[in-house]
């Protein structure tokens, strides 16, 4: 069985820097064991795969190399884009029915912007581990449901961050994002995924649903510039809206071909 496959860099206007996600149009599901093959195969933080159900609306799931997760922000974004760009999607908009609940994509000029729920972050106490793994202690810790979420001072505290992935991988709940106040932006950040396979995750759109609350409470505005500062590095806009955030940025396509499974 032959299936296309797209190969797109998400958060980025150029070839090798952003998330690269692997898209896979299908006619219908294929059985959820060759779904998690194809992503381990691609090797990628995410395999997208969707299936149309209308003129604007498709059934959307994503896989890591090692597991199906509940919900990604730059696989959306490259599933979009390759709608639009490639696959002849018609309008501005597309809805996806997915394991989050329904969410969508708004083509606005040259930026595809998602419209994810916010998962704002709550205090916590500290801890001792999450601060051992990281190797230097954060100014404060919060949590949301899935995630850590550790606040330095400094954008050059987040870049030169050097964790020990090996403790990071005992850390529960097991995705971890530090965060500063940016030079040139907003707020920059890096996200740690361990409990995903993922050491760490060049662009997280999801991680986002959490990052804009938290900065727009403390900065006390509703739209955000934002830079995730990983090797590849990315750029996001953000913006507030109550229990939902828009997550706006650019794709590019990297590779088209198709895949024998």
């Amino acid at each position: 069985m032959k299936l296309p496959l797209y190969w797109i860099d998400a958060f980025t206007d150029k070839v090798f820097h952003g998330n690269p996600a692997a898209v896979v149009p299908l006619e219908k599901w294929l059985p959820d064991e060759v779904m998690r093959r194809i992503a381990f195969e691609n090797g990628l933080s995410e395999t997208a795969f969707f299936v149309r159900t209308g003129e604007s609306r498709a059934q959307l799931r994503w896989f890591t190399p090692t597991v199906e997760i509940d919900l990604c922000g730059h696989a959306t974004l490259a599933t979009a884009f390759a709608l639009f760009h490639h696959l002849g999607q018609t309008g501005d908009r597309i809805g996806f029915s997915t394991r989050s609940g329904d969410l969508s994509v708004t083509r606005r000029d040259d930026m595809l912007e998602l419209d994810f729920p916010a998962q704002p972050p709550e205090a916590a106490a500290p801890s001792i581990e999450l601060t051992r793994a990281l190797g230097r202690a954060p100014e404060s810790f919060l949590r949301a449901k899935t995630r850590w979420l550790c606040v330095y001072a400094r954008a050059t505290d987040v870049v030169t961050l050097q964790p020990d992935h090996a403790l990071l991988a005992q850390i529960v709940p097991g995705r971890i994002t530090i965060t500063a106040p940016g030079d040139d932006c907003d707020f920059v950040s890096r996200t740690f995924v361990p409990d995903a396979g993922i050491p760490e995750d060049p662009v997280t759109g999801s991680a986002h649903c959490t990052l804009t609350p938290y900065w727009a409470g403390r900065l006390g505005k509703a739209k955000l510039h934002a830079r995730q500062v990983s090797a590849r590095g990315g750029e996001l806009f953000c913006e507030q809206r109550g229990d939902r955030v828009g997550i706006a940025g650019r794709a590019v396509l990297y590779l088209r071909g198709e895949i024998e499974v």
